[in-house]
């Protein structure tokens, strides 16, 4: 790591005594972690796992400047469930660890043309869709789960009166946490909602206890090596569009919270490169991909714990948890409403991103060519559109990114 000077609270300074505050940003970060791998069939503790070496590897290309925490990234849960169900777990992540050299491929076009070309290239009326349908595509999982049954709703595993009574519990803690919390509360409402339901998961006598009671305290986590497959690869890469960008707001935020220009130094090339090999060794170890955390970046304000080293320290103990077999098999515990309530407020939440992108962004969307890319985009995400045959096909959101990028260059921008 670089030396700076010793009156720079943005130096980097591992020192024993703040180990408990990077404890307590794992602690933020958490309740979305391990949300991912639960939702999607990965498992919690390669989740812990790949956060950390993630973060590790993050600081290792950025130089130890930035104060963010990498973790599972919701953007890609709706593709990891197509893709799990459709090609299996090794073959998906054959297509996220591909995903990780999106961020590479788009660090070095940055670096070679600056930041302005992501700006040309992935423009507000490509991405705000992209982030829109990632979130609605997701919709009928949210219900089918908040309703007791199984994410394609083709299975009854809680009886849908308590099953919605949970999920109204969890949905409402989110909520009233999200709205209402004051100081580090405000910052983990999708872990008291996930608590709150729990809680009312065990007066429903819907919590079985017997994966805890029969895992060993410790144990490796079970990492699961990728399978190349095309098809998953193709139908993947576009979801990293989203997420890409997305990055890049991270890290003007962050920059905003510290005083420092992360653009400039170690520059968004380096970012988005410590990104995608994050994301990409995620993959090759069975780990969801991974993204900066918002939710960090807001215990970072909070706190004023500028100090990089201390996301080091979070990613210490998420690798050390991740050895903790018992925490894996607490988490499996969790009826499955529980998460339905929660993804409620999730994927709404993320679909109302990608419309803030588009409202933001001060564009005309009834202008001929921006109706044209975003009608195309959603209607085509959402509905299910694919194209191809049996050897290839690409559908849904990887569909809905392409045909974004395509349109975006090829139809003639209107005259003044």
């Amino acid at each position: 790591m670089p030396a700076e000077r010793h009156d720079d609270p943005t130096a980097y300074r591992l020192r024993p005594r703040e180990a408990i505050v990077g404890a307590q940003m794992l602690f933020v970060a958490f309740g979305a972690l391990v949300l991912v791998p639960l939702l999607t069939g990965l498992d919690p503790n390669v989740a812990l796992f790949t956060a950390g070496a993630g973060t590790l590897l993050f600081q290792l290309v950025t130089g130890g400047q930035v104060p963010v925490f990498l973790a599972s990234s919701f953007a890609f849960i709706a593709p990891i469930l197509h893709g799990t169900k459709t090609w299996g777990i090794p073959a998906t992540l054959s297509g996220l660890a591909a995903a990780g050299l999106v961020y590479v491929l788009l660090s070095a076009l940055v670096r070679w043309r600056g930041v302005a070309v992501l700006h040309r290239l992935l423009p507000p009326v490509v991405t705000g869709p992209v982030i829109m349908v990632i979130g609605l595509v997701l919709a009928p999982v949210a219900v089918h789960l908040a309703m007791g049954r199984s994410g394609d709703g083709s299975q009854v595993l809680v009886p849908q009166g308590k099953a919605l009574a949970v999920a109204a519990v969890a949905l409402a803690v989110t909520v009233a946490v999200a709205l209402r919390g004051r100081g580090m509360l405000r910052l983990v409402p999708i872990l008291c909602g996930v608590g709150a339901g729990y809680v009312a998961a065990l007066a429903a006598g819907l919590v079985d206890f017997t994966p805890l009671r029969e895992a060993p305290w410790f144990a490796l986590p079970r990492f699961v090596a990728p399978e190349w497959n095309w098809q998953a690869v193709l139908y993947i890469l576009p979801v990293a569009i989203a997420p890409a960008i997305e990055h890049f707001g991270d890290v003007l935020a962050i920059g905003s919270i510290t005083g420092r220009d992360y653009l400039a130094r170690p520059g968004v090339h380096r970012t988005l490169l410590g990104d995608g090999l994050a994301t990409s060794l995620a993959a090759l170890l069975g780990g969801p991909p991974n993204t900066t955390y918002s939710e960090v970046s807001g215990a970072v304000a909070l706190t004023r714990a500028f100090n990089p080293a201390i996301m080091t320290w979070a990613a210490l103990f998420a690798i050390l948890f991740s050895f903790v077999a018992k925490i894996g098999a607490f988490l499996s515990t969790i009826p499955t409403p529980v998460m339905g309530g929660i993804l409620i407020l999730l994927f709404g939440a993320i679909a109302v991103v990608g419309l803030n992108t588009l409202v933001r962004s001060g564009e005309d969307l009834t202008e001929p060519r921006n109706l044209a890319i975003v009608a195309i985009m959603l209607v085509a995400g959402i509905g299910g559109l694919s194209l191809g045959g049996a050897a290839f096909s690409v559908s849904g959101i990887g569909l809905a990114g392409l045909l974004g990028v395509v349109l975006n260059l090829v139809l003639p921008r209107s005259r003044p």
